[in-house]
């Protein structure tokens, strides 16, 4: 790898320091209610892109548009300069893009690859020896840029549809689809008449049953919100998964954000209940602060949504990718980027005698 000149790395280092500060200061107002509701809804629209990097194009492409450069306050669409290109649009000249977190990736080598301990780093031009096995990890980050399509000319993108539902109703197809993940992963979906039967909630998932229960007596939109809910729970919360003993303030703010992302991406405001249902039990996580809490379970509440968005057959919103896109030209996954910070020493929670979680209340 060619060697940054020390000018250069300062540089570099002053530009990553300045998306930590804008990231830090963008997570402060998340849990105003509102902020937080558009991060979320920005993230389901954009899952290609780090809960981090979402929330960066997002806080500069607002700022764009309160200085006059954009026409709308939410970004369309957003990719890199040479993305546009193969899109056939150009960057307007002048227009400096909103700057982001981009992986840099190295090549380790290692003839014994179940040896976590022999992998080498290849150098720039090096090429494995005889019978070793190559495999790119991320290293590091550097600062990159993208583009709101606002900001460029050229050939036209196709609107995206925007699904308009009436209230109290659910998406078409939308709880078949969850309920078909539900299943997938060795759960029975009950539909139980009223709150009573799951101790006043709204829904539950009982690990040890083997069971999600969601309340018949409300709205359709409200059911399916709930069964989005009770899918983060299984998939984030599960006895077999070392997330199972986490503070429950965590583990009911990742199980409901999930759900508002999964409504956002089909057109439904569920904010009415999210917003003080999440940002209740964020304050009851001991030592940190409600917004090191978000900050934390952001980029799992992403990944999780944008999981189960992608195993349902019909999502009206796209991945925040111009449409025409090719594969190559596509942001790098989430495989390849930073790792989360890592959350707080949790508190136990609902625990059988074998200390098995035994269920999960949701909405």
């Amino acid at each position: 790898m060619m060697a940054l000149t020390e000018g250069t790395q300062v540089a570099r280092d002053a530009k990553l320091d300045e998306l930590h500060e804008r990231l830090t200061n963008a997570v402060e107002r998340l849990v105003s209610g509102d902020d937080w509701r558009r991060a979320l809804e920005f993230a389901a629209r954009f899952r290609s892109r780090s809960f981090g990097n979402g929330l960066l194009i997002a806080v500069q492409h607002f700022a764009a548009f309160e200085a006059g450069r954009v026409p709308d306050p939410e970004p369309t669409y957003v990719a890199g300069y040479k993305q546009w290109q193969s899109l056939g649009r150009q960057v307007e000249k002048g227009q400096p893009g909103y700057m982001i977190f981009a992986p840099v990736t190295g090549r380790f080598a290692s003839s014994t690859p179940k040896d976590a301990g022999s992998w080498r780093r290849l150098g720039r031009f090096e090429k494995p020896r005889p019978g070793e096995a190559v495999r790119s990890r991320m290293v590091g980050a550097k600062p990159a840029y993208v583009w709101d399509v606002s900001l460029t000319t050229g050939e036209p993108i196709p609107e995206r549809p925007r699904p308009r539902l009436l209230e109290g109703e659910a998406p078409d197809g939308l709880w078949e689809g969850l309920a078909a993940q539900v299943q997938a992963r060795g759960f029975v979906l009950l539909a139980v008449p009223h709150e009573g039967m799951i101790h006043g909630a709204n829904g539950m998932t009982d690990y040890t049953a083997g069971t999600v229960a969601v309340r018949q007596n409300m709205d359709s939109a409200a059911q399916v919100k709930t069964l989005a809910h009770e899918l983060a729970h299984v998939m984030l919360h599960g006895p077999d998964n070392a997330d199972a003993v986490r503070h429950r303030g965590i583990v009911e703010v990742e199980a409901e954000s999930v759900a508002l992302m999964i409504g956002a991406a089909h057109g439904m405001d569920t904010t009415s209940y999210t917003i003080p249902y999440v940002s209740e039990w964020a304050t009851t996580v001991k030592d940190k602060s409600p917004v090191e809490v978000v900050q934390a379970t952001g980029e799992r509440v992403r990944k999780t949504a944008a999981a189960i968005l992608d195993a349902l057959p019909n999502v009206p919103a796209g991945a925040g990718d111009p449409p025409g896109l090719s594969r190559e030209m596509r942001p790098a996954r989430d495989a390849e980027r930073p790792p989360v910070p890592p959350l707080p020493e949790p508190e136990p929670a609902a625990r059988s005698q074998a200390g098995v979680p035994v269920a999960v209340g949701g909405l």
